[in-house]
């Protein structure tokens, strides 16, 4: 008998919006993404909001009643929005999923229905993992509240929650109804989380465009958390945001079938690290140590020039970021330990299936890929950075 053959594709459409006071009653925005495939007809929404963005806005579940009320013909709210833990531990708990998934099962979330997930990206990748899972995938919406969720991981097609010791280990790729960025939410945002989605932009600009990393640079005092202008903040959520999606569109490989990872730059010890501290290391921070243990790696390996490294460290540092953790020593010598950093690289090439793939930086816009790394240089490039940190330090201390 001759094999019956299939193939097929499927399309995916979505919008990646930009409003402020996304839940003002006048504002239309979130009830026609609700209705857009579904016509007049109200759609069954169940919101799920992370805990920390409810005590900030503490009028938010009011102010969502209220525009459910006033949108009645577009959007059956079926309950009180579900208020969860957020952060990376929120994604170690499994139980939270099943709670998601219970009350979808509950208030007769379908297919047609939508899950509304408001908050970080941990709450997003886990709100979105219980949607897509339930019903063979309900539709989400997704509305990032924090800048590394509106620029960088609230815009893309990944779910998952950690598992087994592993970041990210259950997972799916189901593409959101649409992402409704509200710059409202930004202004409660603490100092770590306004900076931690900045490390996000700058990798983007660093594998794809010498001129946005340019316009970080030049405006790295102003993106500072103690200043916070808005316009330069919302130019960097854009810009990143429209090169993350053009990435997973244009880059041929959206559900990651192939081993190359470009938009995971630095994101191999950002993971390791974020585990090695039990998560007091947020991902955002733990990213910009990771972007700037692979540049001093390309610089000492003799691919980045050293006036490129000290641009690229120099604007991290102006930014106010850390680039150095003690966890960067642990078990320097021993890479084989499960507590070494460098055993980030073979939970990599665990995940890419056997050959590791990461990127490194020959300049601005110009990464390429890599399949090993000299264990002696990491050792010199973590402790280079150990060495920055002591020097400026030490001039701290010197000024006070």
């Amino acid at each position: 008998m001759q094999p019956i053959r299939q193939q097929f594709s499927v399309p995916f459409t979505y919008e990646v919006r930009f409003t402020v006071g996304l839940f003002q009653s006048g504002n239309p925005l979130l009830a026609d993404a609700l209705t857009e495939r579904e016509g007049r007809r109200p759609v069954r929404t169940l919101f799920v909001i992370e805990d920390g963005g409810a005590a900030h806005h503490p009028t938010l579940v009011a102010d969502i009643a209220a525009y459910a009320a006033t949108h009645r013909q577009k959007l059956d709210l079926v309950a009180d929005p579900m208020i969860v833990p957020g952060g990376e531990q929120a994604k170690n708990d499994p139980d939270l999923v099943r709670q998601i998934q219970q009350a979808i099962a509950d208030y007769v979330i379908w297919r047609h229905s939508h899950v509304g997930a408001i908050g970080g990206g941990a709450l997003l990748d886990l709100a979105g993992y219980a949607a897509a899972t339930a019903h063979r995938c309900v539709r989400h919406i997704r509305v990032p509240t924090t800048v590394l969720a509106q620029n960088d991981s609230g815009v893309g097609v990944k779910n998952g929650v950690n598992a087994f010791n592993s970041k990210n280990f259950l997972g799916t790729f189901a593409p959101p109804q649409a992402v409704l960025n509200d710059r409202l939410f930004l202004r409660t945002l603490d100092d770590r989380d306004w900076r931690g989605g900045i490390s996000e932009a700058i990798k983007v600009a660093l594998i794809k465009e010498a001129a946005f990393f340019d316009f970080i640079e030049r405006e790295a005092h102003w993106l500072h958390p103690s200043v916070r202008a808005d316009e330069p903040m919302q130019e960097l959520i854009y810009r990143c945001a429209e090169m993350h999606v053009e990435h997973i569109s244009a880059y041929g490989d959206p559900f990651e079938t192939g081993s190359s990872r470009p938009l995971d730059f630095g994101h191999w010890a950002a993971h390791k690290l974020e585990a090695l501290t039990n998560y007091d290391v947020r991902h955002g921070e733990a990213v910009a140590i990771g972007i700037s243990l692979d540049c001093v790696y390309a610089h000492l390996a003799g691919y980045l020039a050293e006036s490129d490294l000290e641009r690229i460290l120099a604007t991290f540092e102006v930014l106010g970021f850390d680039l150095f953790h003690e966890a960067l020593l642990s078990r320097l010598d021993d890479p084989a330990h499960s507590d070494s950093l460098y055993q980030g690289l073979e939970a990599l090439r665990e995940h890419l299936g056997g050959q590791l793939t990461y990127m490194l930086l020959n300049s601005f816009g110009d990464a390429f890929e890599v399949h090993e790394m000299d264990h002696s240089v990491f050792v010199r490039s973590a402790q280079y950075l150990r060495e920055r940190a002591l020097t400026k330090q030490n001039a701290s201390n010197v000024s006070a």
